[in-house]
């Protein structure tokens, strides 16, 4: 009798094993969410949907955008983190989640154990742009502008937490003067009242701000990466323009839940380095001035560990806090 019952459990596990076997090689057998936790039309935004349309023939099922805005990013990963570890849901995180976790001491999961890198997508410099009737032509204007009226002038930002929020407040720090911080629900509203005039300037990734720039429409000072920006040459770093030792490099991974089977993200790794060798994706890109990256999981987890590091140390020193 205990040997009919070992062979049915042994036959049961084995059932239950190549089941689940077969679901990872059938992966994926349905469409993929693609969360992105700001509005339409920023920067995140703007990279998932140019790899999402590629992503999608490569893995035989679409690739949807789910634009899932609030708490700075947090709202649209928390669903991610919390949801099905199954690989049907994936997130575009940024800064917000792989860096500057120090900024948010109440969060509802912990992005550092509850998502897990798939891949480095890639790397943006951002931009500093004024409105077009601010009286400032260059980094050094704006600092006396700013000096002889402390508190006075505003940027925007993607969110509490965002690339934009931080590279601004590493702007304050560094350069020690003072200006208020409004927050939006996405780069895009940001955008959007910079070109209206209800805020003053915006750190704003080099490709949404790109046409904007060419427009008239706003006026480029300095770009915050340690080189200049190929799309935009003319255009000087924030280090050279007298904030010496100024970097900010916004970087964006796709992730998961961390519950996801290696299988699934080594798959997921491996068709989206592919869509990132692509020859028309990357003349996009650089034209945009985001470089594309690409490289294993690991890689993806040693850039945040080391990025947490830095931002971790600039929220300490700056002392910034949410608004």
């Amino acid at each position: 009798m205990l040997n009919k019952i070992f062979k049915s459990l042994l036959a049961l596990s084995l059932g239950t094993t190549a089941s689940l076997v077969l679901a990872q090689d059938a992966y994926p057998s349905k469409p993929i969410k693609l969360v992105v936790p700001y509005a339409a039309g920023g920067p995140a935004d703007m990279l998932a949907r140019m790899v999402a349309e590629k992503l999608g023939p490569r893995l035989g099922q679409p690739v949807v955008i789910d634009n899932k805005p609030g708490a700075g990013g947090h709202t649209g990963a928390e669903v991610v983190a919390k949801g099905p570890a199954d690989g049907y849901t994936l997130v575009l995180a940024t800064i917000a989640h792989n860096g500057a976790v120090k900024l948010y001491p109440n969060l509802r999961y912990d992005p550092t154990k509850e998502l897990k890198p798939v891949i480095l997508l890639a790397e943006a410099p951002s931009i500093l742009i004024v409105k077009q009737d601010l009286p400032v032509k260059s980094v050094q204007e704006l600092l006396a502008l700013a000096r002889s009226q402390p508190g006075k002038l505003t940027y925007g930002s993607a969110g509490n937490g965002s690339a934009m929020h931080m590279a601004a407040e590493l702007f304050r720090h560094m350069s020690k003067i003072d200006y208020v911080h409004v927050p939006y629900r996405g780069g895009a509203p940001a955008m959007a009242d910079l070109l209206g005039g209800q805020i003053d300037m915006l750190f704003e990734s080099v490709g949404t701000a790109h046409q904007h720039i060419k427009s008239g429409k706003v006026r480029a000072l300095a770009v915050t990466g340690t080189k200049r920006s190929s799309s935009l040459p003319d255009v000087p770093t924030v280090a050279e323009s007298g904030v010496p030792g100024y970097s900010s490099v916004p970087w964006y991974t796709i992730s998961v839940a961390s519950g996801v089977p290696t299988a699934v993200v080594n798959r997921l790794n491996a068709e989206i380095n592919a869509v990132l060798k692509m020859q028309d994706l990357v003349q996009r890109w650089d034209g945009l001035g985001v470089v594309a990256l690409g490289g294993s999981p690991a890689d993806a987890v040693r850039r945040n560990e080391a990025e947490t590091a830095k931002w971790s140390a600039v929220i300490t020193a700056a002392n910034i806090k949410l608004d």
